[in-house]
């Protein structure tokens, strides 16, 4: 079984149902729409961020498994059962993953946090004993990560906030292509517990 590298790219997202669990589980594959999907999908593993519609596992991170590949699909053609979802017609990534694996020790989050993606190194993800430490500090292992995620991203045709002055040659000047890593998710806030002390 792959195991979790120090310093793989890891991409926590949330999991808003049982289903789509199972779904990763089974099927082996995670669904993010296009409109709200993060910087780059280029991560070595996806990591699950649990919600309230996971009982006593909610409000963590338990799950990880790494990445296969990607492809755009519409919804309708994931979700075959939902052919009149609102959304059914739009864009998603259907990001490939291999076998589902629990992580050593779950990752709770004791205070509430709200995201939908959230980008760590495989080093904390193995650590962390709170959400807040995923987050990588000002330090040179912040400026590795972030180094890898706009190296990851420059295949994706995913624009530079500053692009360089050849870029307006291509018609790419302009362009806004933001991602979803600043939305927010809701979900009701986390009770803390005695994991949390």
């Amino acid at each position: 079984m792959e195991q979790i590298q120090a310093l793989d790219l890891v991409l926590v997202a949330l999991i808003p149902s049982v289903r789509d669990l199972e779904i990763a589980r089974v099927l082996g594959w995670y669904r993010i729409p296009l409109v709200s999907a993060p910087k780059t999908l280029r991560v070595d593993w996806l990591a699950f961020y649990l919600t309230a519609a996971f009982g006593e596992e909610r409000w963590s991170v338990r799950y990880a498994a790494p990445v296969r590949g990607y492809e755009l699909v519409r919804r309708m053609d994931l979700l075959r059962d939902e052919p009149d979802h609102p959304r059914a017609r739009e864009p998603y990534y259907k990001v490939q993953l291999g076998p589902l694996q629990r992580l050593p020790r779950p990752i709770p989050s004791c205070s509430w946090r709200r995201f939908l993606f959230l980008y760590t190194t495989g080093h904390l993800l193995l650590t962390a004993s709170d959400l807040r430490q995923l987050t990588v500090p000002a330090s040179p292992e912040r400026d590795l990560l972030w180094r890898m995620i706009r190296e990851r991203a420059e295949p994706d045709g995913i624009i530079d906030p500053q692009p360089p002055a050849t870029a307006g040659y291509l018609g790419l000047q302009g362009l806004g292509l933001g991602g979803g890593s600043g939305e927010e998710a809701s979900d009701p806030p986390g009770p803390g517990g005695d994991h949390c002390l």
